[in-house]
Formats: structure tokens, C-alpha cells, sequence
């Protein structure tokens, strides 16, 4: 068994969807789909259960997936320490978007620091301006972020999808709806990111319309315009939104997309077994730290 088709077959069994693994790993699903069939022949063994629902893992597949990520973590922390012994940077410098607080960024952490406790991490936590948390400007390595954003020259790749909701004042009328539709804030002061935000990024956090509000930069800013001025915005719903505030889930508005993203071709090591990580930290339940 080669470790590309290992990295292969754990990318389809993390997906339990040939398309999306074939994205996750730059290619087309023909060659992706006859990688897998050639590992299940070599192997004499079904390791996936294929319906037009998707994909399922068999027992023999969940067997190999287990021990696919432990050859594959190995052959990353090889990769890092041949490249540390050859003078390679054993620092890796990584952005985030005001959420260090999400579980899936702590349970990253700590698979991290298990695998390569010799790697100095440095974090640079941005404001809500820059959604590439430094990539663009050549401040950071790697980010963990939210989409949309404009993604030239940076391969992204999605962790996980948020619901999204409104949050408001407690007190407001709309707070005590179970879910609202965009059409229900049309006429409501929005806070909004100053000019020069990049537009995807600012469209989607303005429901797709040009709001009239306050210009917020920070998480913090937006919570206390809401609470002090009645301004709603858009928030994911599992975030807590803090006393005197509720968050209402939307109805008609897509989920905010958790990613990892980087410098397309940067060969590094540090930053592919930094992501081999990340995938099944952001996807694990609250609560499993494993």
C-alpha cells in the first residue's frame, strides 16, 4: 500500500462522498474512484459500501482508516524531523479569525502539541477586515478561518459547516421567533465591515445586500452594537451569544463554512500534517478531545 493511496482512501472515508474527496484533494473522481478500487483488490477486502446516498465505511474500512491516519501521522512527523535536520523552519506561524475559543481550534491544539511537540506554534489572531487572517500579506503560514473570501494563489479547504443565525437584543420583538428569513431584518440597521473589506466576504455577512449601520472591525464590537444600539448582524448559532443577546436561526441563509487555508504549492511539511490534523479535529463532537 502506498501512502498516496492511503491519504487517498482517508480522504473519501473523512468525506463519505467521492466528489467532495476528489475536491479536498485537487483532482478528478474517476482516477480517485480507481485508486480505491485498486486498494480494495490488493487488499481482497470491500472497504467502502457505495449507494446514491453516498458512502459507507465497512468494519474492514473503519479497521483501515484507524490505522491509515496512525501511518500516515508517522510519516508526517518523519517528514518534519528529516526536514528540522536539514535546517528546515521548525516554526510555523498561524492565523485565526477571532475564534480561538471554538473546540475544534483547542482540540486541535492538543493533537498538535501531541504529534510535534517541538514545533513552535505563533498565533496571530486578526480582526473581522482580513478573512485570510495574513495569508494575502505573507504574515501567517496557514489560517483558520471563515469563507467566503477571494482565494487566489491559497488552497482552502472546508472543516465544517455552521448554521447561521440573527443575533439581537433579547428584548427585540424578532427574539422570540424560532427562526426568521432574511426578509424579516431588511429594514433594520446592520453593523458592516469598513470599505476596502474584501466584498465576498462583506456580501455574506450582509445577507447578499448593501445595510445601512455602524462599521464594526472585532467580534467584540459587533456584540456591543447589537446590545446597546438594537443593530442586528449575522452570527453562526452555535456561538453563545452573551447575556442580554439571542441568536435566531436563519431560515434562508447558507452556513458559514469553517476552513483551513494556505499558500498554493507551499510544500512545507509542517503545514500538510497541520491539516491532516485539523480535518478530524473540527469534525469530532464537543466534548471528544481524542
Amino acid at each position: 500500500m502506498e501512502l498516496r493511496t492511503l491519504r487517498y482512501f482517508v480522504a473519501v472515508a473523512e468525506e463519505l462522498h467521492f466528489g467532495r474527496a476528489a475536491a479536498r484533494l485537487h483532482m478528478s473522481q474517476p482516477p480517485l474512484s480507481r485508486a480505491i478500487k485498486r486498494l480494495e483488490t490488493e487488499l481482497g477486502l470491500t472497504l467502502l459500501v457505495r449507494s446514491s446516498a453516498g458512502v459507507a465505511l465497512t468494519p474492514a474500512g473503519t479497521v483501515l482508516l484507524d490505522e491509515a491516519r496512525a501511518l500516515l501521522d508517522q510519516a508526517d512527523r518523519a517528514r518534519v524531523r528529516v526536514a528540522a535536520a536539514a535546517g528546515a523552519a521548525t516554526t510555523l506561524t498561524v492565523g485565526f479569525l477571532g475564534d480561538t475559543t471554538d473546540p475544534g481550534a483547542t482540540r486541535l491544539a492538543r493533537a498538535h502539541h501531541r504529534r510535534h511537540p517541538h514545533v513552535e506554534v505563533r498565533i496571530r489572531e486578526t480582526d473581522l477586515t482580513d478573512p485570510t487572517c495574513g495569508l494575502h500579506a505573507g504574515l501567517v503560514d496557514i489560517a483558520l478561518t471563515r469563507g467566503p473570501f477571494d482565494a487566489t494563489g491559497l488552497t482552502v479547504h472546508e472543516l465544517r459547516a455552521d448554521p447561521v443565525g440573527a443575533l439581537l437584543r433579547s428584548d427585540d420583538p424578532l427574539a422570540r421567533r424560532d427562526s426568521l428569513e432574511l426578509a424579516d431584518l431588511a429594514d433594520r440597521h446592520w453593523f458592516r465591515f469598513p470599505e476596502g473589506t474584501d466584498p465576498l466576504w462583506q456580501a455574506y455577512w450582509n445577507g447578499g445586500e448593501r445595510r445601512r449601520g455602524p462599521v464594526v472591525r472585532a467580534v467584540q464590537e459587533c456584540v456591543q452594537a447589537v446590545l446597546w444600539n438594537g443593530t442586528v448582524g449575522l452570527t453562526p448559532v452555535g456561538h453563545a451569544p452573551g447575556e442580554g443577546l439571542t441568536v435566531v436561526p436563519l431560515r434562508d441563509m447558507p452556513p458559514s463554512r469553517v476552513v483551513v487555508a494556505w499558500h498554493e504549492g507551499d510544500t512545507n511539511p509542517l503545514i500538510r500534517s497541520f491539516v491532516r490534523i485539523a480535518v478530524p479535529a473540527y469534525r469530532a463532537p464537543d466534548g471528544d478531545d481524542r
